[in-house]
Formats: structure tokens, C-alpha cells, sequence
């Protein structure tokens, strides 16, 4: 029984393992592959080239400028991107206003979107000893959330919200649920140095992109386009 229980035990590190290896080696390809070519090209051809097959696509919305930011990069992306699935935060109203502007104002017929919310991580101000447990409540839901809808693309671009997603994104991906493409945008503001969040996504994004090329040269896995917004 417990050499069964040793035996079951390793096989699923060694599957796991394995699966986690190949996952980072497929994001580093396709670092390489689409560096410079920007979130359009990098879909599309992640979509096994079928230009006109429908990309369902999974956008984070953080608040303030990083809702301006993400809001400006939307507007120029085909109608291939749809259904449209955006995530906010559930005390983020002002955010539901403008994804609904936004969505009014480039409707088509073949256009259809939904927002959910999940809660924060963190809320300003708030103790680092209850953050934890917020955080693991924000997981589990982000994780529910992306089994559910789960996307072929994720678009985020900083804010602490879309962590969550991106983990859960990465995770259905190793355990082979989903291939879930993630795209990540550094603010516009970070110049230097990246964000808490992006040092995190660094490694697990499939195409990370700067808007500064000091930026670009401190961390060579990133792809500058100038910017984007």
C-alpha cells in the first residue's frame, strides 16, 4: 500500500515536472518567435494561423490609468478578438462604465462581451497578515473564473488584479485543461524597472512587452514596440 501510495506519488511529480518544463519551453519559443510583432500578430499566429477563427479573449481591467491603457490597446484589435470576457475588481465601478462606452461605441453583429468581477488581492492600506488570505480567496475565484471561461488569450497589463488570472491561466495550462496564451503589458510609467507584478509574469508570460527601451535592456526577455497606447 505505501509502496502504491510512493509509486502514484512520484508519477505525478514527474508528469507534472514535465509538463511545467514544456510549458516554460514553449514560452521562451514564442518570446522568439513573435518578438516585435505586437499582440495582434502574436494571436493570430498562436491561433495555428487561422486568421478568421474566433479568439476568445480574456482582458484585465485594473483601474485608473491601467484601465485607460488596456482600454486604448482594445480599440485597435480586429473583430477576430471575441467573445470578449473583462475581469475588474469587484470595488472597481468606474471601470464597468468604460468597458461598456467602449463596447457601445464599436458594436457590431458579430461583437459580444461580458465583464465579471473578482475580488482584490489587496485593498490600499490594507495589512500585510490579512492580505494573505485575500490573496488565496482571490485565487481560488480568478482560478474558477478562467476553468470556466477559459480563454485562448489573456491580455493584462499590471495591475495586481490580474496576478490571480494569470497563475490560474498557467496552472489549467500545465495540467492540460487549456493552452491559455498570456500577453503582458508593462505600464507605460514603469521605465527602469518593472513592476511587482511584472517581475512575477517575466518568467510565465508568452510575450511580455515594454514601452521603454531602457526598460527592454535591463530585462532582454521583453519585447520593446515603443508605445503602445
Amino acid at each position: 500500500m505505501i509502496q502504491d501510495l510512493i509509486c502514484a506519488g512520484l508519477f505525478i511529480v514527474v508528469f507534472f515536472g514535465t509538463r511545467l518544463f514544456f510549458c516554460l519551453y514553449e514560452i521562451q519559443r514564442n518570446r522568439a518567435r513573435f518578438a516585435g510583432q505586437g499582440v495582434e500578430s502574436f494571436a493570430k499566429n498562436s491561433n495555428n494561423g487561422e486568421k478568421t477563427k474566433q479568439i476568445q479573449t480574456m482582458i484585465v481591467a485594473g483601474s485608473g490609468g491601467h484601465t485607460a491603457e488596456m482600454l486604448k490597446l482594445v480599440r485597435g484589435l480586429g473583430s477576430a478578438y471575441n467573445p470578449r470576457h473583462y475581469v475588474i475588481a469587484l470595488t472597481d465601478k468606474m471601470s464597468k462604465d468604460k468597458i461598456i462606452s467602449l463596447e457601445k461605441s464599436q458594436q457590431s453583429s458579430l461583437s459580444q462581451y461580458m465583464i465579471s468581477t473578482i475580488p482584490r488581492s489587496r485593498e490600499v492600506g490594507q495589512s500585510w497578515f490579512t492580505t494573505v488570505v485575500s490573496t488565496l480567496h482571490a485565487c481560488l475565484y480568478s482560478s474558477l473564473l478562467v476553468f470556466k471561461s477559459r480563454p485562448n488569450l489573456l491580455l493584462c497589463n499590471g495591475p495586481g488584479t490580474c496576478l490571480p488570472l494569470c497563475l490560474a491561466a498557467f496552472a489549467i495550462s500545465i495540467i492540460g485543461i487549456q493552452r491559455v496564451k498570456i500577453v503582458f503589458i508593462e505600464s507605460v510609467c514603469r521605465v527602469i524597472s518593472l513592476s511587482l507584478t511584472g517581475h512575477i509574469l517575466y518568467y510565465l508570460s508568452d510575450q511580455f512587452i515594454v514601452q521603454w527601451p531602457e526598460l527592454q535592456q535591463r530585462y532582454p526577455l521583453t519585447t520593446y514596440m515603443g508605445r503602445v497606447v
